[in-house]
């Protein structure tokens, strides 16, 4: 099997940028090169120009700013060369077969014997691709096709054509899998794949139907986003995120090579409205807006849609139809309701699950591979399939009868089999409806371990409404939160103290991990609100005791701990990983101590933690003043990292810590990770620091007065800063004096308590609860 160590990308679009800077971010070299700019002083300049502009993008393009120097810049009239020693080849150029083809005739006469030639195209067949190419250049290409952007998106779907030598597609599968942490599909080589096939036909056939009936597009996208499982921007939301002036060549690519009898060329229809809104430059969100715009109004910032009718804009407003609360948690409930929603969602959900399931077979092999393209290339929380099951096969089928419309072959035979349901669990085994007859396990990746399958498999240790305990095999426990936003409550505390003696009592090691979007958003701050409301002074006191023990006691167990998380953990969640011994983190984790947004401090050994963690940083220049300037400036501006690569430069993750690209592998990351650190295990010696007390207080005060004085500090800033201050400067110590870590904790919890009991605090924590955004007061 090819080993990929050196990667280059033709075509330094957005597109192409992207896929060069999340190789990067995988830690391998990348050449990017694209042509000479007619005139240009630089004739590197699209290439430069690129780079220049993925350190700049929001969300950001590139893990780590330090990625970028992974990226080698030139053009393809002079820099040919530079493709001698690469291994893989990725071309992204514009869609055009001819243009395309003749840069792979070049690429065939300078690349290396045996390296790998994708095309990103998303449209292109790839047997039109490679005519007239050589035997070897065929053997060595495939489609490896991206989605937008390339670092955050998760599919990667690949397509081999009938010369494509085995040993390349599962060079790339594995590549994709591991290094850049895609969810790889397999692809039949048809238009569209599978993604966009599904997702133009979904987009054109809401669209179409919502200009037929006269909906408003806000109530368009109310009703076909949470209902359905799809994103909050649902349908003309995410035109304007892709960019409207997109549409018109997706769609003339699928019209000119769709077969004739496709579907789409039944629901597509050419827009006056569309035409006018690109050629005025309201393209969505690049441009000066689309379906939705912002403009200011007297000093005050507004939102504006547009009328399908008249194609003005209006004042945005908020739907209210009655179907959109029936289906808030019950797809039937939503396609059932009679009034014009319920007709809408029926008509735009029905067409796209018949469309999909007449293509099984198609356009991939078994419905799995459909399901798993649609959640991780357009952000689905279920596949087409797993809509009907949700709808119920038999019901889906009947009424399809029952308005006279045909029933795809697939819909008939799972409403008919006595399950009537695409998914089933067979001794906690996932198993799908096959084309071939019966049912199959659905496929797991060598190496990847799902705490799902753990919990249909097996009953959990112990736990409670807050948390769980599961026994993932060889000797390890995994401590699972499953509050709402795993947001850390009582319960959670009560597990994670008993998973100490627990795992003392027959387990080697503890992993803590969950499934969800999110590790942890923090502590349950509306307990603490309650307790505040009522005086209870004592039960917010002995929260924060429990934690702060919960913590330490893990910190100090006899037994590896390792934290495994993925996407945002702040605040208290935060907090956990830094007691940790060891993290595997997924790429994209989002860590920071966040409490200042609610008016308080961390007060779980989070300031205590990044003390000592500052304090022992080598690189640090010396005395204790830097280091507690650092932690200051860090926590009362609740910095958050913009990935694990960027958490190691904040020291919320350690030089030891790990980053796993796929989230599908962090568990068994994890839980090897764990495993590795069992043999002589010693738990780490408590550490004691010297902190410079009121002069240091005094001097992060005022610089916090200064930023006030400037604007850029409010006045409950100013107060949950100075509280913060006392912490990190040791309260009443001086630098002779040595703190244990018991006395950071003490001083953290009575920073946070007496904050609690300011009027300011607790009108932040109400603000942050109705609203989910910080109170500027």
């Amino acid at each position: 099997m090819t080993e990929i160590n050196k990667v280059a990308v033709i075509g330094a679009g957005v597109m192409g940028a992207g896929i060069a800077a999340h190789i990067a971010n995988a830690g391998v070299p990348v050449v990017l090169l694209d042509i000479v700019p007619k005139g240009a002083a630089n004739r590197n300049a699209l290439a430069e120009g690129a780079v220049q502009k993925m350190l700049k993008t929001k969300p950001k393009s590139f893990m780590h700013p330090s990625r970028a120097r992974l990226v080698t810049t030139g053009n393809l009239d002079d820099n040919l060369d530079l493709l001698a020693d690469v291994d893989w080849i990725v071309e992204a150029v514009i869609e055009n077969v001819e243009i395309k083809r003749r840069l792979y005739a070049t690429l065939d006469g300078v690349r290396k014997a045996g390296s790998i030639v994708s095309s990103n195209t998303s449209t292109i067949p790839l047997g039109h691709l490679v005519e007239g190419q050589s035997a070897a250049f065929k053997a060595d290409f495939l489609i490896t096709h991206f989605f937008n952007p390339p670092r955050y998106m998760r599919l990667l779907e690949l397509v081999a054509g009938p010369e494509t030598r085995a040993d390349a597609v599962e060079t790339m599968r594995r590549f994709g899998d591991h290094r850049l942490g895609k969810g790889v599909v397999d692809c039949k080589d048809t238009p569209g794949f599978i993604a966009n096939r599904i997702g133009t036909f979904w987009m054109q056939g809401a669209v179409v139907e919502a200009m037929d009936r006269g909906l408003d597009i806000e109530a368009v996208d109310a009703l076909l986003s949470k209902p359905v499982g799809i994103p909050k921007t649902g349908v003309f939301g995410l035109i304007d995120l892709v960019g409207l002036d997109l549409m018109p060549h997706v769609a003339a690519s699928m019209k000119a090579t769709l077969p004739a009898d496709d579907a789409y060329h039944a629901i597509y229809r050419d827009s006056d409205l569309f035409k006018k809104m690109i050629a005025e430059g309201y393209t969505g969100r690049k441009g000066k807006g689309g379906f939705y715009r912002r403009r200011k109004d007297g000093g005050r910032s507004i939102t504006e849609a547009i009328d399908l009718a008249t194609g003005e804009y209006r004042a945005k407003r908020k739907p209210d139809l009655a179907s959109i609360k029936a289906g808030a948690k019950d797809l039937r409930a939503l396609v059932s309701h009679e009034d014009e929603g319920g007709s809408y969602a029926w008509a735009v959900v029905s067409q796209a699950l018949v469309y999909t399931a007449d293509l099984v077979g198609t356009i991939a092999d078994e419905v799995p591979a459909i399901d798993e393209a649609m959640r991780l290339g357009y952000a689905w929380k279920y596949g087409p399939f797993e809509l009907i099951d949700r709808l119920g096969a038999g019901w889906f089928a009947d009424r399809l009868k029952a308005e006279g419309r045909r029933v795809p072959a697939i819909v008939e035979a799972v409403a008919g089999n006595g399950t009537g349901s695409f998914y089933r669990v067979n001794d906690g085994v996932v198993e799908y409806a096959s084309l071939a007859g019966g049912y199959a396990p659905v496929p797991i990746p060598d190496g990847v371990l799902r705490l799902s399958d753990v919990k249909r498999r097996g009953k959990r240790v112990d736990g409670n409404g807050s948390a769980s305990l599961w026994d993932i095999g060889d000797g390890v426990l995994c401590l699972e939160f499953h509050t709402k936003m795993n947001s850390i409550d009582p319960g959670v505390l009560e597990i994670a103290a008993k998973s100490t003696e627990i795992v003392r009592g027959g387990y080697k090691a503890l992993v803590i991990y969950n499934e969800a979007d999110n590790f942890s958003v923090g502590a349950n701050v509306g307990l603490a609100l309650f307790a505040s409301n009522i005086a209870a002074w004592d039960m917010i006191d002995g929260m924060i005791r429990m934690g702060q023990e919960t913590y330490k006691a893990l910190k100090y167990a006899p037994f590896p701990v390792v934290g495994a998380p993925a996407g945002m953990a702040l605040g208290g969640g935060c907090e956990i990983l830094l007691h940790c011994d060891a993290v595997q983190a997924h790429a994209e984790t989002y860590m920071g101590l966040v409490e200042v947004g609610v008016g308080v401090v961390p007060g779980w050994g989070g300031c205590k933690e990044l003390l000592v963690r500052w304090m022992n940083n080598k690189r640090r220049p010396g005395g204790p003043m830097p280091a507690v300037a650092q932690v200051f400036e860090m926590v009362s501006t609740a910095k958050v990292s913009e990935s694990a690569e960027e958490a190691r430069d904040l020291l919320l993750l350690r030089d030891g810590d790990r980053i796993t690209m796929n989230r599908d592998r962090v568990l068994a990351d994890a839980k090897a990770r764990a495993l590795e650190m069992v043999a002589g295990y010693e738990k780490p010696l408590p550490a004691e620091i010297s902190l410079p007390g009121p002069t240091a207080r005094v001097a992060l005060n005022m610089a916090v007065e200064g930023f006030h004085m400037q604007g850029k500090a409010t006045p409950h800033d100013v107060v949950v800063s100075g509280a913060l201050a006392r912490v990190l400067s040791g309260g009443d110590t001086d630098i002779t004096e040595t703190l244990r870590e018991d006395d950071i904790t003490r001083l953290e919890r009575e920073a946070f308590v007496s904050l609690l009991k300011t009027p300011a605090t607790l009108a932040r924590i109400e603000h942050m609860l109705e609203t989910g955004k910080p109170l500027r007061n």
